[in-house]
């Protein structure tokens, strides 16, 4: 039986809301670092913050932002079951790239997608985890690691028996390549920055 169009409606909101609280540009005001959209990228995710230097701010965002994405995607499954967690998964996602506070304007998702994958079904966040491990350490670019990941996603979704789950993941997928717009130019022209040195992405 699917979901009421209330219920529904509650899902949307509920997971959006969470997604859009900017914890990143939160952390770092009261750390003193100031407005972290204006350094770097100009983005609220973690990497931005980590270009303060910050690490210790910078982990607390990332683990953050998982868990704005983990918790929608749990309670509503718990409420409404396996159409309230990915309603509300998605919606969690969504709000933290397009944030109504911020102008609309947020991260690009990747933390969040990793913690939404948790929420639906473990295993995924794992899988996406490791890869991003795997190529980061292959390759140390970290905008490469992420886009891999988020291929693989809707792949491993599908090999793991679980086909409800591959349009989410691929959705989210979809959605990191067109934040990663700009990161995906300098990987075609070569000069994409390695982990560990400073640039805008």
């Amino acid at each position: 039986m699917g979901l009421s169009a209330a219920d529904m409606i509650v899902s949307l909101l509920a997971g959006y809301l969470c997604g859009t609280i900017p914890f990143g540009l939160l952390f770092s005001r009261w750390a003193g670092l100031g407005d972290i959209r204006s350094i770097g990228s100009g983005n609220i995710g973690a990497t931005n913050v980590l270009r303060t230097g910050n690490r210790k701010v910078a982990a607390l965002t990332l683990l953050c932002d998982a868990l704005k994405g983990t918790l929608p995607a749990l309670v509503l499954g718990w409420l409404y079951g396996p159409q309230g967690a990915v309603l509300g998964g998605l919606a969690a996602f969504f709000g933290h790239l397009f944030p109504l506070w911020l102008g609309f304007k947020g991260g690009k998702g990747v933390a969040t997608s990793i913690g939404v994958l948790f929420g639906l079904y473990w295993p995924l966040g794992v899988i996406f985890i490791a890869v991003w491990g795997v190529v980061a350490g292959l390759s140390r670019i970290s905008s490469l690691s992420a886009l891999t990941a988020s291929v693989v996603s809707p792949l491993a979704a599908w090999f793991l028996g679980r086909s409800d789950l591959v349009l989410p993941a691929a959705i989210m997928g979809c959605a990191v390549f067109l934040t990663h717009r700009a990161n995906i130019r300098r990987l075609l022209n070569g000069d994409e920055p390695r982990i560990g040195k400073s640039k805008a992405a």
